[in-house]
């Protein structure tokens, strides 16, 4: 039996043991008592556990974990000293393999859920390595200068000398003292990746090799965190796309809709079906970035034919434009309203082009695969990337082709 610190509040709630079934969307695992679901932090697939009842609510709640009766044998030792402490790992105790399962179970589940399919797609698996794998990491003040996490569920801030899951490159910087905070900011970004290292406040804009073409990257502006998953997801991608554009009656124009720094749209030159491509960003500090990455990247005699700095909403309302690929990156809400109408429209109606739609949230990504799939088009592919180890996190690629008619 093993003992877990924890706070000695709410004693005239309930303490009970139980089992852990699977872990939840948000990393807690869950365990059902009573008919109820309950959700219990640093917790692993079949663990028996002693918890306490925290914050009850109608056919489900939060429990607070007392002890771990009988460990899991998906239980692994922690890599980070800081882990359960740390809000950035909230996964470390559970082995890799069984994080993969769980994500994939969660991404399928949220498709039957919350889109209603009574048979998804299998989930394709892409790996990533455990650890080393993060480029961009996100530091905030600690005293006066030194570099530091925020604990977990806090704005408490603890300082770190080393993380495991961070790049070599950002780990000798923080060995050698290098990065420190800018004298503007409590909170500021570091990129690392090859022979490029970017902080915000001192040297954040510069150029990075991915695959075969440099792209123009701002540590101030989002990028993804994980360059080998990355390069893998934008070889599937061009993939994707090659196949849509390879059809005689495939229109030539492609769209990288939420591009952000047009990262899909530069590899999308190289497809010499598609005679322009275009990009829609609202973030202008990014769209910058994307005319830079797009002009330059060469290629195929795909150019950047218009980049608009609107919202998706604005480029989507009254555009009859015919693509031949489009792909869609959005936020955790999903695709907007006036983007999700619109595509749903073309599957009715216009022979809607082939469709990627990348998310890092499941329960959206369900909600909109179901309209798509209502208004015409056909699912056929769903891929789970595991961009970042050892936390919840959740990207994956749903491809729609349109409808034959």
């Amino acid at each position: 039996m093993r003992n877990v610190n924890h706070a000695r509040s709410n004693e005239s709630h309930e303490v009970f043991t139980a089992r852990i079934e699977r872990i939840a969307s948000n990393g807690e695992g869950i365990l059902t008592h009573n008919g109820q679901k309950f959700f219990v932090d640093a917790t692993a697939p079949l663990d028996s556990v002693t918890v306490r009842v925290k914050e009850p609510h109608k056919g489900w709640g939060t429990a607070e974990l007392l002890c771990i009766e009988e460990p899991s044998p998906f239980r692994t030792p922690c890599a980070c000293p800081l882990a359960g402490r740390c809000g950035g790992c909230s996964l470390q105790h559970l082995a890799y393999e069984k994080q993969i399962e769980e994500k994939a179970a969660i991404l399928r589940e949220s498709f039957v859920r919350i889109g209603g399919f009574k048979e998804p797609p299998a989930v394709r698996i892409r790996r990533s390595k455990c650890f080393g794998y993060r480029n961009r990491v996100q530091f905030h003040r600690f005293k006066s200068s030194l570099p530091g996490f925020k604990v977990k569920r806090s704005d408490e801030i603890i300082q770190v000398s080393a993380c495991p899951v961070a790049d070599e490159g950002i780990n000798n910087a923080l060995a050698e003292k290098k990065i420190a905070p800018p004298v503007e900011k409590d909170r500021w970004t570091v990129y690392s990746h090859k022979d490029a290292f970017l902080m915000e406040g001192k040297n954040g804009r510069g150029s990075v090799v991915f695959l075969d073409k440099r792209l123009m990257l701002d540590a101030g502006v989002f990028f993804q965190s994980n360059a080998s998953a990355l390069e893998t997801l934008i070889k599937d991608v061009v993939s994707i796309a090659e196949e849509a554009g390879s059809s005689d009656s495939a229109p030539p124009l492609a769209a990288d809709v939420y591009c952000g720094v047009g990262t899909f749209a530069a590899f999308l030159r190289d497809v010499d079906c598609f005679e322009s491509i275009e990009l829609v960003e609202e973030n202008k500090a990014a769209l910058s970035l994307a005319r830079v990455n797009v002009n330059a990247a060469g290629g195929g005699r795909g150019v950047c034919g218009t980049c608009h700095a609107v919202s998706a909403d604005a480029w989507a309302k009254g555009n009859r434009n015919r693509y031949g690929f489009i792909i869609a990156d959005p936020p955790r809400e999903g695709l907007s309203q006036g983007v999700r109408t619109w595509l749903c429209a073309q599957g009715a109606t216009q022979n809607a082009p082939v469709f990627a739609y990348v998310s890092c949230n499941p329960a959206t990504l369900a909600r909109d695969s179901a309209a798509l799939v209502k208004s015409g088009y056909a699912l056929s592919s769903l891929a789970f990337y595991d961009f970042y180890p050892h936390t919840p996190h959740i990207e994956s690629v749903a491809v729609f082709h349109r409808s034959r008619v």
